[in-house]
């Protein structure tokens, strides 16, 4: 009757990983590669460990957007969300009540992706 008890009562501590890494491998790095290295991390985002593991099994780590990149899809979403009310007000009171608001978010538009791809 005790072995039951103990059965059913849960472990206490954390539960096990469901992949689990086994094998840990050093890098030495001089103290100007490490600071090029935790740069890098860090613009990516990442702890220096994890941006490791990617650029040594992908080759390749996505930077996060800048600031000025971040502004440009803020404005992006805001003339998407002002498209949308005006193809609601064309649906309404028809198209040409809305042309000349298109033109001037066209325009704006145009501007925005043409920053993003320099």
């Amino acid at each position: 009757m005790i072995s039951e008890e103990r059965q059913t009562k849960h472990k206490g501590g954390r539960p096990k990983m469901p992949v689990k890494k086994e094998s840990a491998t050093g890098v030495r790095f001089t103290k100007s590669e490490y600071f090029i290295v935790k740069h890098k991390a860090e613009k990516a985002g990442l702890k220096i460990s994890a941006y490791i593991r990617r650029m040594s099994i992908n080759g390749q780590v996505m930077q996060r957007l800048n600031d000025e990149e971040r502004q440009f899809v803020r404005q992006l979403v805001g003339i998407s969300n002002n498209l949308n009310q005006l193809t609601k007000k064309a649906h309404q009171a028809g198209i040409q009540s809305i042309q000349i608001n298109l033109e001037a978010y066209t325009n704006t538009l145009n501007e925005l992706l043409l920053q993003l791809k320099r």
